[in-house]
């Protein structure tokens, strides 16, 4: 049986009657039917497809018809498939048309400032709803640590602290070296005006145990452990890792946040403390090498400026910050939905709002020190 389009015009409505068997072993012969269509069709304004005489019709020919209606459309032409003549191949062709017709990107405007500001005022309460309920989870999982132990990932402590800890001791050290070395450079120039220098190693001993000393290793570790905490319990969760803990009987919270946490809280402290004593050696360098000051004079000055509030202070400080960065980690982490670019955009989240949780923390404990007196 021959194969044929027949079109038929009148003004600027035309009739389309396809006439064979359209299926894959006439491709060809539909392929060159619907090539060799008049070309007097362009200019209408509508054109009905008459299914009629199509004498069967499978995948391949419905491909073919379809992209040629959708030729037309995008002509100017806005074609309609006479369906009651052949229903099963009008769906059949409207089908393969559906998919191939994909609604164009809806533009969306740029959002004015106060947008930006309301959007972000009316998602604040959502957040700060999930931020206490994921706290409170995890305070409530503490005591069923306590009493179910194998229900905790202690296995991966020992190797949670070499990360956390002996891993970040050289970027904190170092950070913490140069901080004291700024202090110690900052207050010769300052004091040094008024001949005060022998107060540059009391400032240096206020200044970074109690406050510099925590800020700056607490944001250290954020940014590199809270990262890498981040990232990792994310990946377990896009790779479905996580179900697969709560479908064996493991709470994801206290078998993958607990551990981590209790890392931090015991490695923070002992950092803050190694960076103390570095702070300390860099003012000395900073303040030896531009004043007359000797080293024994240093020390013994820096003896003397040491007190248990200044140095309790600042190490009171460090588990908190340390709890701060693992339950915002771990809590971007769980949160996590989506692929891979959901593991970026959790862990770019967790830094950020760890270093800013970080540096809240640091502030209230300060004011609470300015009421209480110490």
């Amino acid at each position: 049986m021959s194969v044929a389009v027949r079109a038929e015009r009148e003004g600027d409505h035309a009739r389309l009657v396809p006439v064979g068997p359209f299926d894959v072993a006439h491709a060809p012969a539909v392929a060159k039917a619907v090539a060799h269509v008049p070309p007097d069709l362009s200019g209408c304004s509508s054109i009905d497809v008459d299914l009629t005489y199509l004498d069967r019709i499978d995948g391949a020919g419905a491909v073919l018809l379809a992209r040629f209606l959708d030729r037309l459309d995008a002509d100017g032409a806005r074609t309609r498939m006479v369906e009651d003549r052949n229903p099963e191949a009008a769906r059949l062709i409207t089908l393969y048309r559906q998919k191939r017709e994909e609604p164009p990107p809806a533009r969306t405007r740029p959002m004015s400032v106060l947008t930006k500001i309301g959007e972000v005022a009316a998602d604040l309460p959502a957040r700060i709803t999930d931020t206490l309920d994921f706290t409170g989870r995890c305070a409530a999982a503490l005591p069923k640590t306590v009493a179910s132990r194998r229900s905790v990932d202690w296995n991966s402590l020992p190797r949670l602290v070499q990360q956390i800890g002996a891993d970040a001791l050289p970027v904190t050290s170092a950070a913490n070296l140069l901080v004291g070395v700024i202090i110690g450079f900052l207050g010769v120039s300052q004091l040094g005006r008024f001949g005060a220098v022998v107060y540059v190693p009391e400032l240096v001993v206020v200044a970074h145990f109690r406050e510099l000393g925590p800020l700056v290793t607490a944001i250290v570790v954020a940014g590199r452990s809270g990262a890498g905490l981040a990232s990792e319990i994310a990946t377990m969760k896009v790779s479905e890792e996580i179900d697969a803990l709560r479908s064996m009987g493991f709470d994801p919270i206290r078998w993958l946040v607990v551990p981590r946490c209790i890392a931090l809280v015991l490695v923070v402290p002992l950092l803050t403390w190694v960076g103390d004593a570095l702070a300390l050696f860099g003012g000395l360098m900073a303040t030896v090498a531009i004043t007359d000051l000797t080293p024994r004079a240093y020390l013994l000055a820096t003896m003397d400026a040491i007190t248990v509030s200044h140095f309790a202070g600042g190490l009171i400080k460090s588990p908190f910050l340390a709890l701060a960065i693992g339950l915002i980690a771990c809590g971007q982490g769980l949160a996590t939905q989506g692929g891979a670019a959901a593991v970026g955009a959790r862990t770019t989240t967790a830094v950020v709002l760890a270093i800013f949780g970080v540096i809240v923390i640091n502030a209230l404990f300060t004011l609470l020190y300015v009421v209480m007196g110490v």
